[in-house]
């Protein structure tokens, strides 16, 4: 088990990028069901409004920490070895693992032509990886039927590593739903798929250090994120700084 710490209501684990890997490729070759949530500061702020879904990722087999913010947090509370896992890296990490250990991965989600060209960066990047599964589902909410009959499919590819581009808080309400029923290890990537497909710009290295990626993210869509990063990241800032004057002051 890896030493978790809470960062106002969400649980998050200590963890670095290879133990991440190790850990996933394990549960993956023993066939096992599980969740991972890469987690942001958006997650952490749903996670405070709405308790359901504290729930979901409280209850995930790991939590890993993308955003540098939750990094920070973990550090001033008084975790000093804590590491970023951010989801792109993960990402590239566990296609290159797969690779080398006959391990199959599967994509479900975001719009068919950036899963088209995100498979075929990956066949470019890694042509032995065994792509098992890939599928976009539409934007819209999918029926029992519908949703019953992708779980089936996703079963049937043999899919071992899945990983889930829904979105936050989505596609961390499917993979609760469906641990149990997918046998497979599911990982929440987010935009991942986007960045690795070269659809949406990576922020350069100092911005990433600097933590201000988001503002790199705000300024490439303001229309679509501006609500999400200036209505959350104040509030995240506030009771961030409460929660450290009551456990470190």
């Amino acid at each position: 088990m890896h030493e978790t710490v809470r960062v106002l209501d969400m649980e998050t684990d200590l963890v670095s990028l290879p133990e991440v890997t190790d850990t996933v490729l394990t549960w993956a070759r023993n066939r096992e069901s599980r969740y991972v949530c890469v987690a942001n500061v958006h997650m952490c702020m749903e996670c405070v409004d709405h308790p359901s879904f504290r729930k979901v990722v409280n209850d995930a087999d790991l939590t890993v920490p993308d955003g540098r913010p939750l990094v920070w947090m973990q550090y001033l509370l008084g975790y000093h070895h804590a590491q970023q896992v951010r989801g792109s890296d993960l990402v590239r990490a566990l296609c290159t693992a797969a690779e080398k250990s006959g391990v199959s991965v599967g994509f479900y989600g975001g719009a068919p032509e950036v899963l088209d060209r995100f498979v075929a960066v990956l066949n470019t990047r890694f042509p032995n990886l065994q792509i098992a599964f890939c599928h976009a589902p539409p934007f819209r909410p999918l029926s029992e039927e519908e949703l019953a009959a992708d779980v089936e499919r996703i079963n049937n590819s043999g899919v071992d590593i899945l990983f889930v581009g829904l979105g936050c808080p989505k596609q961390e309400r499917w993979m609760a739903q469906q641990k149990g029923s997918v046998q497979a290890v599911m990982l929440g990537v987010g935009a991942a798929f986007d960045f690795l497909a070269g659809v949406k710009p990576h922020a350069p290295r100092w911005i990433q250090v600097a933590g201000l990626e988001w503002l790199f993210r705000l300024m490439c869509e303001p229309k679509r994120l501006w609500r999400r990063y200036l209505l959350l990241n104040p509030r995240f800032i506030l009771l961030a700084g409460k929660q450290l004057i009551y456990e470190r002051f």
